[in-house]
């Protein structure tokens, strides 16, 4: 998600970020950014501080005490280049500060950089917990040296569980990260596709890895 009053810098970082693969939903001051957030659950937020109504820094800080969005790194735009600005950004929850002017190259590194701490599987990493190795850049899953086969949406759902072990996902979470927001599937999908990566995980024996929390959702380990 990208927050930028600015027509042109918007325009600039979109065209770059969509030009490397990204999908950017941008919003032009805090008021739409507060309200987009819920509607595009972002992977990352570029967010300017200079924001018209609602400050780029009072963006991050309701952000930031939100349970369901203190997650999400923020990297803050700012032409406040003092110490004590970068400082600010940074203590409000940013989680990396640059300072206008600056190079687009740069930013867009300083995005993968904090997508590969929080997104590593999006970024082509290779997770492991257990028995179970993900290499997302090869598209290859082996648990126990075993090579296993599973469908687009079963690597996706186990990428998922595999970046974050232990947190519980909800159906509707579940749908919004694997299947994405604008296409309407059943929270009834999501049951049967834990079923076939239940079934992929445990071809060669094993014991199931995922755990049904009742009421709550799906976790792995």
């Amino acid at each position: 998600m990208l927050v930028e009053d600015e027509p042109a810098q918007r325009d600039i970082l979109t065209y770059n970020l969509e030009a490397d693969g990204f999908e950017v939903a941008a919003a032009e001051n805090g008021e739409e950014a507060l309200l987009l957030v819920d509607e595009v659950s972002p992977d990352i937020i570029v967010l300017d501080w200079m924001l018209p109504n609602v400050s780029g820094i009072e963006v991050c800080r309701q952000l930031k005490s939100r349970s369901d969005t203190r997650g999400v790194p923020i990297i803050m735009l700012s032409a406040r280049s003092e110490e004590v600005d970068r400082v600010r950004g940074l203590e409000t929850g940013a989680d990396d500060y640059v300072v206008k002017p600056y190079s687009v190259a740069e930013l867009m590194a300083r995005v993968r950089a904090q997508l590969r701490r929080t997104r590593p599987a999006a970024m082509g990493a290779r997770l492991e917990f257990d028995d179970i190795v993900l290499d997302a850049e090869t598209h290859r899953v082996t648990r126990a040296d075993q090579s296993l086969k599973l469908g687009p949406t079963e690597f996706r759902l186990l990428s998922t569980f595999m970046e974050k072990p232990g947190r519980v996902w909800s159906r509707e979470q579940l749908l919004d990260r694997v299947w994405g927001r604008d296409i309407y599937v059943d929270t009834r999908t999501v049951d049967v596709h834990i079923g076939r990566l239940r079934k992929a995980l445990c071809q060669y024996g094993g014991d199931d890895p995922l755990r049904t929390v009742r009421g709550a959702g799906y976790a792995l380990g």
